[in-house]
């Protein structure tokens, strides 16, 4: 039977820099159903230069007025607002994780005691990055857009030589479009991770809507993250590309239901089948009169409903017996 899926409601800098907003997120994803929410945690003046660039979403999102150190700058919290949160997270139970951008917030979550790390996408290339991580020993999920499957190992490699055990890293195979085309999603690399790194994997979803994530679930993903927002039209970087409450809360309780659909494995009827086996499967009944003594022919029987007689699986072992007596149309044959 397939594990219960970890699902992350990724707030990441949707909060806007507000704790407010922060906290009614935490909400939203706990009583969606949530398993987790997860932030972002940076020090931008060690994320990015003054003079980067914006991504092309991030401008469509955000306009060319301020720069990307700018835009961070303003999204950015402080290691008292996330103790804050991580205790609000408790209160309300469910787990707070973040993505650390520099090894300095690696160290501040860990120093708050997150249970595992979440490695961003784009920290897939950061040597030094990496191998602190590995170091810790702890759990992790790493993301991996815009990799090639050599990137991928490499991070696998210095992950591992660093202390990680494998058996503690889950893979979340992603686009890295916001939002994400489905035309380009190619799923089915999700499963080539699992085969070529045999760790668990899931997958991170910029998609609009639902049946990615859903159609991921039912190929095995062991986490699934979302980015979630309070409102779509907000303005920032990543809303745009964000699932509203209602509809993040109707995809959780869908990858619930297709857990159950799951079951067990084994081919057999459920309870509710066998109630109507007798009602849609078939008996051998006359299919004109038959005379005491005569013959069963493939011209005198039939298969009808309903089965509470001999099954049709029988026709062969019947036709050529003796009728012991004398059958009207319509009766169940009996031998």
């Amino acid at each position: 039977m397939k594990l219960k899926t970890y699902v992350i409601a990724e707030i990441g800098v949707n909060h806007n820099g507000n704790l407010n907003i922060a906290r009614e997120l935490i909400d939203a994803a706990t009583d969606a159903g949530a398993d987790a929410v997860k932030f972002q945690t940076y020090q931008t003046n060690l994320l990015v230069t003054r003079t980067a660039s914006k991504a092309t979403y991030q401008i469509a999102a955000t306009g060319k007025s301020e720069s990307q150190y700018e835009m961070l700058s303003s999204l950015q919290l402080s290691y008292e607002q996330h103790h804050t949160l991580m205790m609000y997270c408790q209160e309300r139970e469910v787990e707070f994780l973040s993505s650390p951008f520099d090894i300095e917030s690696i160290d501040s979550l860990i120093e708050m005691g997150v249970s595992k790390i979440k490695i961003p996408s784009g920290e897939l290339t950061n040597l030094p990055y990496l191998r602190h991580i590995g170091s810790l020993g702890k759990p992790i999920i790493m993301s991996t857009g815009m990799a090639t499957l050599n990137e991928v190992r490499s991070a696998m490699d210095v992950l591992e030589s660093a202390g990680a055990m494998r058996a503690k890293i889950t893979l979340l195979h992603c686009s890295t479009e916001y939002p994400a085309s489905i035309s380009g999603v190619n799923l089915k690399a999700m499963i080539t991770l699992k085969d070529t790194f045999n760790v668990q994997v899931g997958y991170s979803d910029h998609t609009i809507g639902s049946e990615v994530s859903l159609a991921a679930v039912a190929m095995g993903a062991s986490v699934i993250e979302k980015h979630l927002t309070l409102d779509c039209r907000s303005y920032g970087p990543d809303h745009k590309a964000s699932m509203e409450p209602n509809d993040f809360k109707l995809m959780i309780n869908a990858i619930r239901n297709v857990e159950m659909a799951f079951g067990s494995g084994e081919k057999k009827p459920n309870s509710t089948e066998m109630n109507n086996s007798n009602i849609v499967r078939k008996s051998l009944f006359a299919n004109d009169a038959i005379k005491k003594g005569e013959l069963f022919t493939e011209d005198n029987i039939i298969s009808k409903r309903p089965a509470n007689g001999i099954s049709p699986m029988e026709w062969d072992n019947v036709i050529g017996q003796v009728a012991k007596k004398y059958f009207h149309k319509d009766d169940l044959i009996e031998l």
